[in-house]
């Protein structure tokens, strides 16, 4: 069963829908949507257990293709690109195999439509042994995260996801923060995260891959499922990228993402 996505909506023109990561939300993919909503209608999305959309116990890739093409019906929307990064591009990818008649076109953030280790776990372990009760400011949560994350730069990332209660909502004597993600649905449901989108027939539209080159996650052991499923797919690589491509290299990763938008060959 589908659930209400959280979104915000710039520009006018051809739609274009961006999926953000896991632990993420339609934050974290604002400098596309900025630099994209002058030439289309950008369509920001939480996905579910995320920022501001709907909890549920349920999370797979086919429920959140659901969520997506149920989004697209409340607006009206017929057909539209999708961008999706991470685990956002499985679930774009997820859309395009199971309502290939809704998607134009399709571009994938450095991962592929396969299945992968579970790679998140000390992130889930700290994000989930953080004492709501000891934090009075995002610095004290940094403070307990440390201890599992290492790095500064992932850590405030992952911290964007604490939300200040309302004054009228705290318990005297109780926390003044909580976690907008629901960490017990993301943790149960992992597995399913992990997997590769599924699918019954490929999608022949036209897809873009964006790999970063310091990346793992698009392979050339990939290759041959990345073409069964998407037969018309092309692959960009951004070099001196990782997985944050997007993010490091903000100018490049836009500048394929126009081209490949606008029926233009990619260099």
């Amino acid at each position: 069963m589908s659930v209400k996505l959280n979104h915000r909506i710039t520009g006018e023109g051809s739609p274009v829908i961006l999926l953000h990561g896991v632990f993420g939300s339609l934050e974290n993919l604002g400098a596309i949507a900025r630099k994209l909503h002058g030439e289309w209608q950008v369509h920001a999305l939480d996905q579910r257990n995320h920022g501001s959309s709907p909890h549920t116990d349920t999370m797979d890739y086919p429920s959140m293709a659901e969520d997506v093409v149920a989004y697209m019906d409340d607006q009206g929307i017929d057909k539209a690109c999708l961008l999706g990064h991470s685990m956002g591009g499985k679930v774009a990818m997820q859309v395009a195999l199971q309502a290939p008649e809704r998607v134009e076109k399709l571009i994938v953030a450095d991962i592929s439509p396969v299945s992968y280790k579970a790679g998140h776990d000390v992130i889930l372990d700290g994000l989930k042994q953080i004492d709501l009760t000891e934090v009075r400011s995002r610095r004290d949560a940094d403070v307990q995260l440390a201890k599992f994350v290492e790095l500064a730069a992932t850590r405030q990332f992952l911290l964007m996801n604490l939300e200040r209660i309302p004054k009228q909502d705290q318990v005297n004597g109780g926390p003044v923060y909580r976690w907008r993600l629901n960490l017990n649905a993301i943790e149960a449901c992992y597995p399913n995260l992990a997997k590769a989108p599924e699918a019954d027939a490929p999608y022949n539209g036209p897809v873009l891959f964006l790999k970063g080159a310091d990346s793992a996650y698009i392979q050339e052991k990939h290759r041959d499922e990345i073409y069964r499923l998407f037969p018309q797919a092309q692959l960009s690589i951004i070099e001196d990228t990782g997985h944050w491509l997007h993010v490091e290299k903000t100018d490049e990763f836009i500048a394929l993402c126009r081209r490949f938008l606008e029926g233009r060959n990619q260099d």
